[in-house]
């Protein structure tokens, strides 16, 4: 046995993978930091900006996926998947924040457990956008939104699959289901404040007016 040609031809394998394994892990680390910056970009309302940066997204995701094509197991060793389920997340965020069509799985164009993973981080960015809008006072929107994420939480917890194929979306889900609750809570609070400011404006009116 020529152990000399076994070995240079082992290393010329690993060392194929392992350059396959940089490349995917960078762009997928490039991909997270764009989706990151794009939802910032959402609660900043620059809309434009966070386009460009979920394009961005995008193209380092499927970079990470076209790099590891020939090495499978790099592909599903978990790093790519962060990246989609980001990729899910900021999509899904700026389609509900800026009230336009919830993508399809085929346009983000990532594996369902991503997907689905990234529908339940997406309800804690909308927590947050929703929060803005109570102290703007556009409680109507508030209330379209809280809409929004009970119907993403149904979804969500109709999905009743093992942990090996959903890859943890249970304890997401229930996450979510909590984020809503606080949500709910804190839009009623701010609903009834509201009410009070309108009753005592009202109130004053009345008496300068007699």
């Amino acid at each position: 046995m020529d152990l000399g040609r076994l070995s240079e031809e082992l290393r010329s394998k690993l060392d194929a993978k392992m350059s396959a394994r940089e490349q995917g892990l960078a762009a997928s680390r490039s991909a997270i930091r764009s989706c990151g910056n794009a939802i910032r970009a959402m609660h900043r309302y620059e809309f434009d900006a966070a386009q460009e940066l979920l394009a961005d997204a995008q193209s380092h995701v499927d970079q990470a996926r076209g790099a590891l094509a020939d090495h499978p197991d790099m592909l599903h060793a978990g790093f790519v998947h962060d990246a989609e389920k980001e990729l899910a997340e900021a999509r899904i965020t700026y389609a509900l924040v800026t009230g336009a069509a919830m993508p399809s799985l085929e346009e983000v164009g990532v594996p369902a457990a991503a997907f689905l993973k990234g529908m339940a981080e997406s309800i804690g960015e909308l927590r947050r956008h929703l929060l803005d809008l109570m102290r703007r006072g556009e409680l109507k929107r508030c209330e379209e939104l809280l809409t929004s994420m009970d119907d993403l939480y149904f979804v969500l917890v109709s999905m009743d699959y093992p942990d090996g194929i959903t890859f943890g979306l249970r304890r997401l889900t229930d996450v979510a289901r909590s984020i809503i609750e606080r949500t709910r809570g804190d839009f009623t609070t701010s609903t009834i404040q509201s009410e009070l400011r309108e009753a005592l404006d009202e109130h004053v009116d009345k008496m300068r007016g007699s």
